[in-house]
């Protein structure tokens, strides 16, 4: 049921024992792009030959037909060379807009290109592509080779801003090529976390000619040096609405939030504030500043960091050790093929339903269909709520057989006949405790269970007070059925009739006793009884149900019982609900005791707060 529940919200689990881990997540390492953020690339900000240029104006001069700078010109070049998607255009009442098919980041430069009045259909005509370096998230770049009709050839690079500046030697300036100084080097770098600064992906283009019967056989030489620097592209890719207000939840549920990503760390920095996902006090760390700490100077200073920027897929597998080695229980997101160790490192591996591989979905433990960090945290909630209703269902089941146990056993010590027969247990057991126990298992997630600790992983199913609940429960339903057992035969009811009454108060006892199991924090009447209809109709059904079994006739036969009158109703009412009212008055009792021992404690312990568990 609490699977079915979760597919609902986008959450579909794989292997069911993280339904039960969800509760104990303690820390969540999410990716950036696509999860934080809407995965929406709009290339906003170009900038080269030291100037920079909004992509909107650039299109309006297009359409004004000014001419575009030289510069532009091949940066846009480079950049749609240097790309593995397309787009298709898509008619929208009087505007038109174009569909990306492939990588988002790649169609936002097609389209910034596109709008500038540079297409991959009309470079094809003057370049064409001849080989390629693919991108990985080691490399963080991708290179083509290019040759034109007159035979000369180039390599065009598209990757990482930083990655590119420390492979070039040159600049393109307008039209002309100049030597890359430091102090050029030093106005690129700031130009980047100016971009940086405002949330921009900031992605670098840059190009070399080839010489003659150069190898281009990157395991002999790295044929990605010397480059010449064309440019810089920046991009928005907003936060996602509620990721946010889903980390905000996850902090008062006192689990911490980390972003992993491949950008650079102003620009994550910048996403991480507008989310409220870096604290004032978090820091941030970069793969290359990862690869200096020991794993026990990385377990040390962890806790600290809430964003890790410029990193790779064995970067992740770091992390997730190193906040195990801490005790935490860790939830890893991941798409790529190389993400896939970390994801079955971590306690929850967490894949992406859009753009996740085969490999990352094979190795998770649950895959979430929108690639939404919210979604994430939803299914949190929803784990622990499907653990609280495993909880009830047995506190409730286990009460309602202590009390037939205790009753059968109460009988027997006393020497009296059997209170109960088999036939009468039975439909117990299968009909009136069914129903409502099933029901439990539906029951909404109560208020405030996201803003409690995460329980801990080792704590038993009876942790928290559950066997004392259910042993005092049992009792109480035991003594209530034995009670009035003994009042009809003293009374001087016929055994048939003793022994409907007994079966009646059993049935009605936990009837009126699975209204308490809906919470273990709070009494029967701080409840909201009518928050689950199916345990409303259950009870109802489970009622007519033993109703049947007292006074239609073909059924006294098989379970051997007999009419009532209305003086046993109301002695069968009493007990019952006096079994139920009085494991709440022992809740209550022990929750004022409580209170009052932790103000005690407060008090002789002054500048420590009091924690009532």
């Amino acid at each position: 049921i609490g699977v079915q529940k979760m597919i609902k919200r986008n959450a579909i689990i794989r292997k069911l024992p993280a339904v039960e881990t969800l509760g104990c997540a303690t820390v969540i390492c999410s990716d950036k792009t696509g999860t934080l953020t809407q995965n929406k690339l709009t290339v906003t900000k170009v900038w080269s030959g030291q100037q920079e240029y909004l992509t909107s104006k650039l299109i309006d001069q297009r359409n004004k037909e000014i001419e575009i700078p030289t510069g532009i010109k091949r940066l846009f070049e480079i950049g749609v060379l240097c790309n593995n998607a397309q787009l298709e255009k898509e008619e929208k009442g009087r505007s038109l807009e174009y569909r990306v098919i492939g990588d988002p980041t790649e169609g936002a430069i097609l389209a910034a290109a596109a709008g500038c009045g540079l297409t991959s259909g009309d470079l094809s005509q003057k370049l064409r592509r001849e080989g390629e370096l693919p991108f990985s998230s080691e490399r963080k770049r991708m290179g083509v080779w290019v040759s034109d009709v007159s035979g000369n050839h180039w390599l065009m690079v598209k990757g990482a801003a930083d990655v590119l500046l420390e492979r070039s030697t040159g600049f393109q300036n307008g039209e002309k090529v100049v030597q890359l100084s430091s102090e050029l080097k030093l106005i690129i770098k700031q130009q980047i976390d100016s971009w940086g600064a405002e949330a921009l992906r900031v992605l670098a283009v840059a190009y070399r000619p080839i010489e003659p019967g150069e190898s281009r056989d990157p395991s002999q030489n790295d044929p990605e040096q010397g480059l010449i620097f064309a440019g810089l592209l920046g991009m928005t890719d907003p936060p996602r609405p509620e990721s946010k207000q889903a980390i905000e939840k996850s902090r008062r549920a006192g689990i911490n939030v980390k972003m992993i990503t491949g950008d650079y760390p102003r620009t994550a920095a910048a996403i991480g504030k507008q989310i409220s996902l870096l604290r004032p006090e978090g820091k941030i760390i970069t793969g290359a500043e990862l690869d200096q700490l020991s794993e026990g100077e990385l377990a040390e200073v962890i806790t600290e960091i809430d964003v890790f920027a410029r990193v790779s897929p064995h970067h992740k597998l770091r992390v997730v050790k190193a906040l195990k080695r801490n005790g935490a229980v860790v939830a890893m997101t991941g798409d790529g093929v190389n993400d896939a160790p970390a994801i079955k490192e971590s306690d929850i591996g967490v894949a992406m339903g859009i753009s996740g591989t085969d490999v990352t979905k094979e190795a998770s433990a649950m895959v979430i269909a929108d690639d939404n960090f919210a979604t994430i945290v939803a299914a949190v909630e929803e784990g622990r709520t499907i653990y609280d209703n495993i909880r009830k269902f047995i506190r409730y089941l286990l009460s309602c057989n202590m009390g037939e146990i205790l009753t059968m056993f109460g009988g027997i010590l006393l020497g009296l006949p059997f209170p109960l027969l088999p036939i009468q247990i039975l439909w117990v057991n299968l009909v009136t405790d069914g129903l409502p126990a099933i029901a439990l298992g539906m029951d909404p997630a109560e208020p405030g269970v996201m803003s409690r600790s995460p329980r801990p992983p080792q704590e038993g199913i009876f942790s928290r007070g559950l066997g004392k609940k259910i042993v005092l429960q049992g009792l109480l339903i035991g003594v209530a059925t034995l009670g009035v057992y003994l009042i009809q035969l003293r009374g001087g009811q016929s055994l048939e009739a003793a022994r409907t009454a007994a079966f009646a108060t059993l049935v009605f006892a936990q009837l009126c006793f699975v209204f308490q199991c809906r919470s273990e924090d709070r009494s029967l009447l701080e409840n909201n009884q009518l928050q689950n209809p199916y345990l409303l109709g259950a009870v109802a059904v489970s009622t007519l149900m033993q109703i049947g079994v007292v006074y239609l006739p073909w059924l006294q036969k098989i379970f051997y019982t007999t009419s009532l009158r209305g003086n046993d109703w109301v002695l069968i009412a009493m007990a019952a609900s006096m079994a139920t009212l009085c494991g709440d008055l022992a809740f209550r009792f022990r929750k004022v005791i409580r209170k009052h021992l932790a103000i005690f404690h407060w008090k002789t312990h002054r500048g420590k707060s009091p924690v009532v568990k």
